[in-house]
């Protein structure tokens, strides 16, 4: 139903850094907040949140909303996402049991083919018409989040990119590698979440930095050769 570990992923994100205050954040799952701490300063939070479109050449295609806070793991940063749609199941269930990623479905509208803006929409799916009234079409349901980017100048070469993300599988934390190369181009992004939506705490707040992670490729979790130094031929949840 899903590729096996690690996942091969092309596409383009589109990223936005917010400074929450501790209080704001959501609570993560008790056996991650236990092992985990996020990175303070001055009370706040480093939240980044992204839209993705995952294009032909991965694994899968498929488009994405996220946020993750920057935490740390015996003093190792870590990366753990808060909340996360797709619009695919197999990323669906592939993210939550090969990893631990709380991924839900939506309907999504990213559009980039108006350079240089990028105009982003989600929708959680709609609901249903009530029994008995055939034909009854429910009213549009309204984006939970929306966003209009503005790409700006490109930053020259490509850059690497390494981050381990930690989440909750099951009673263990799960640490996924992620490795990969990119283009970079400087943004500015409006974010519009709905205050009482899932994405609320983002809600009246400017991102402090905002860029475009350009012709992406990521290998997203362990390779043969990770779990061959792990000892152990799946590999360890917890590291």
């Amino acid at each position: 139903m899903y590729p096996p570990e690690p996942w091969q992923l092309r596409g383009q994100m589109f990223l936005s850094v917010f400074l929450i205050p501790r209080g704001r954040l959501p609570q993560l799952p008790p056996v991650l907040d236990a092992a985990v701490k996020p990175l303070t300063v001055g009370g706040r939070v480093a939240v980044g949140a992204a839209w993705v479109k995952y294009e032909p050449g991965g694994v899968l295609h498929y488009q994405e909303l996220l946020s993750a806070v920057l935490v740390h793991h015996h003093g190792r940063p870590r990366v753990s996402i808060i909340d996360i749609w797709v619009d695919s199941v197999a990323s669906r269930e592939g993210g939550r049991r090969l990893w631990g990623i709380p991924k839900e479905l939506a309907e999504f509208r990213i559009d980039a083919d108006d350079e240089p803006l990028v105009d982003a929409s989600a929708t959680l799916p709609g609901p249903v018409p009530p029994p008995g009234l055939p034909g009854a079409a429910p009213e549009p349901a309204a984006p939970f989040a929306s966003a209009l980017v503005r790409l700006k100048g490109r930053l020259p070469g490509r850059f690497p990119l390494g981050f381990s993300v930690a989440q909750a599988l099951g009673e263990q934390v799960r640490h996924t590698p992620v490795r990969g190369r990119a283009g970079l181009r400087t943004a500015n992004a409006a974010w519009r979440p709905d205050p009482d939506g899932p994405l609320g705490y983002l809600a009246a707040r400017r991102p402090v930095l905002s860029l475009a992670v350009t012709d992406f490729w990521l290998t997203f979790g362990r390779t043969a050769t990770d779990r061959a130094r792990s000892g152990s031929p799946k590999g360890r949840a917890a590291s």
